[in-house]
């Protein structure tokens, strides 16, 4: 914690020497994209991405998961997502799974969740693609959690598709959807196509 304490404490004197100035951002934002991304702290999404404070607006949830659109229970993922695209306009949305997520490898691996009972429950509602898959022993679980992970972010854009406002902006060609996959270990980031996940 003391290190995170230095750096905030130090932080404007880094901005002032290094010449970025955030003056400009009290006037509101105007975000690239939002990136909807797992709440694992192996993933840093302005690292990977290069983007500076006003570039990325970020949702993240245990294996970035989206889940349905109800109004009559609203989650804080959904408002989140429903102020990037109606109020925001963000012009791109980035959904990115990662390799070696403990989330969709816990539901792969066939783990016991009651010790969790909220994780439990959060991923057995949002991500439907890995269930009833055949369990997948420890030793292999990092080749084989990426094909799971990949279906993962296909499911979470469909599950996107049917928020009426991108129902709505994909329909008049103003939101383009994408789906990333980050490999902790090596930085690398495929994104994915009718061919599967591939370079960028």
């Amino acid at each position: 914690m003391q290190s995170l304490v230095t750096h905030a404490r130090v932080f404007p004197h880094r901005l002032a020497t290094s010449g970025h100035d955030l003056g400009g951002l009290s006037a509101g934002q105007a975000p690239e994209a939002l990136f909807i991304t797992c709440s694992d702290s192996r993933v840093v999404p302005a690292l990977i991405t290069g983007s500076r404070p006003g570039q990325l607006f970020e949702l993240r949830t245990a294996g970035n998961i989206v889940p349905a659109y109800d109004t009559a229970a609203p989650s804080g993922e959904a408002a989140t997502i429903e102020y990037a695209v109606d109020i925001l306009q963000v012009p791109d949305i980035i959904v990115c799974g990662h390799s070696h997520c403990g989330a969709i490898g816990a539901l792969v691996r066939a783990e016991d969740l009651d010790p969790v009972p909220a994780v439990r429950t959060w991923l057995e509602h949002a991500a439907p693609p890995t269930r009833h898959l055949a369990p997948v022993p420890a030793h292999d679980q990092d080749e084989d959690v990426a094909r799971p992970v990949q279906r993962n972010v296909h499911a979470q854009l469909d599950r996107l598709r049917t928020y009426p406002g991108v129902t709505r902006r994909l329909a008049e060609g103003t939101l383009r959807l994408h789906g990333w996959y980050y490999e902790v270990h090596t930085g690398t980031v495929l994104a994915g196509s009718d061919r599967g996940f591939l370079p960028l």
